[in-house]
């Protein structure tokens, strides 16, 4: 009799415990799924914003200002999310940029031809998209000049002199008329490194840094030649257009590039595309091209991304090794 009766009091405990476990047991599915919403929110917030790369070491506040009406624009174009934005994200080398591209952390760049054969096709990471008239210009090319008068007369009299350019990666300031020179058969030499075996028929180099150092150095004999771009020369002063003489001038190439990262997806690439094609076609947009580097437009790859590809390398690849 006692059993029984025991037996029915723990039976009479058991609905007691059961709600118990039931709230326990609720609020742990309440925890998960306000994790798993978090997690969703955290990877939405991740798919709502489009970055674009620049390249800088230097005043990477002021840049970002710079640009940000531009990918704001841009952002607020490629989706119609109200939380959809533009980003940006400067590297201080073309290479860092690179490596953000392949970790998805930028999604399109823009850039001038050096930069971008590097990060595109040395590196892989990125493609051609369109031309960007930068400064209101569609192409440009490097000049190589000397002073007046001087020593140099010709490209034959710089071997064993020094030529003085703009910047390590600068376009026309460098590279330009570096493969300019090499195709000729000129061979260089570093002259801010020490070669007891440096041969005199080589032509050395050093970097300025500045476009203006850059003419003085020349004007003042510190170096028998300089390399710049043409749009630096039509900004000189008649006072020292007058006082070089211009000496050879290279091909011209595009003045800048958008690229996208190559598996940014495909759909967003189309939009994107479409949205800067037709920037410069409403009062809003050609605004803010305007305080972004005095940009004109965005047009289409003149010669196609693939031809485009093949004649930057042509042009690049022997000044990249050496």
């Amino acid at each position: 009799m006692a059993r029984s009766t025991l037996v029915d009091m723990n039976m009479e405990k058991q609905p007691h415990r059961y709600p118990a476990f039931s709230a326990i047991a609720a609020l742990v599915c309440g925890m998960i799924l306000t994790a798993n919403a978090a997690a969703q929110g955290m990877e939405r917030a991740k798919t709502q914003t489009v970055t674009l790369g620049l390249v800088s070491e230097i005043h990477r506040a002021q840049i970002e200002e710079h640009f940000r009406d531009f990918v704001r624009y841009v952002g607020g174009k490629l989706s119609t999310l109200p939380d959809f934005e533009g980003k940006i994200m400067i590297a201080p080398s073309a290479f860092q940029l690179a490596r953000l591209i392949e970790q998805k952390k930028v999604d399109f760049y823009m850039e001038s031809p050096y930069p971008t054969y590097l990060i595109n096709d040395m590196h892989g990471a990125a493609k051609l998209l369109l031309r960007r008239w930068k400064s209101g210009m569609a192409e440009y090319r490097s000049l190589i000049f000397t002073k007046n008068n001087g020593e140099v007369s010709r490209l034959e009299d710089l071997r064993g002199k020094v030529l003085v350019f703009e910047d390590p990666g600068s376009t026309s300031g460098h590279f330009l008329a570096k493969s300019f020179l090499l195709k000729k058969g000129f061979k260089f030499a570093d002259k801010s490194r020490f070669d007891p075996h440096g041969s005199p028929t080589e032509v050395g180099y050093v970097f300025a840094s500045s476009q203006e150092k850059l003419i003085d150095m020349v004007l003042a004999k510190q170096a028998a030649a300089g390399a710049f771009s043409a749009d630096d020369y039509a900004r000189l002063d008649e006072k020292k257009k007058s006082a070089i003489t211009i000496l050879a001038q290279t091909e011209r190439v595009p003045r800048h590039f958008l690229s996208v990262r190559r598996d940014f997806a495909p759909p967003l690439v189309e939009r994107l595309e479409k949205i800067l094609l037709s920037m410069h076609e409403n009062e809003q947009g050609r605004r803010i091209l305007k305080n972004t580097d005095d940009t004109t437009k965005f047009d289409l790859l003149p010669e196609g991304e693939a031809a485009m590809r093949r004649r930057l390398g042509e042009i690049f690849h022997p000044a990249g090794k050496h």
